[in-house]
């Protein structure tokens, strides 16, 4: 049985606070929110042709 996972919210994504290590949210559709312990969020992805 695969796990769901919520969709990750607005309100999530912002309220990441920066932690001290690096941080994944993820959405569930391979997507994910990095948070960085400077305090930048970014969302990555990867690409295949």
């Amino acid at each position: 049985m695969s796990r769901t996972t919520a969709p990750l919210s607005d309100a999530a994504s912002r309220l990441a606070k920066p932690t001290d290590r690096a941080y994944k949210l993820f959405d569930g559709d391979s997507l994910y929110l990095l948070g960085q312990p400077n305090g930048r969020k970014d969302l990555p992805f990867a690409t295949s042709l």
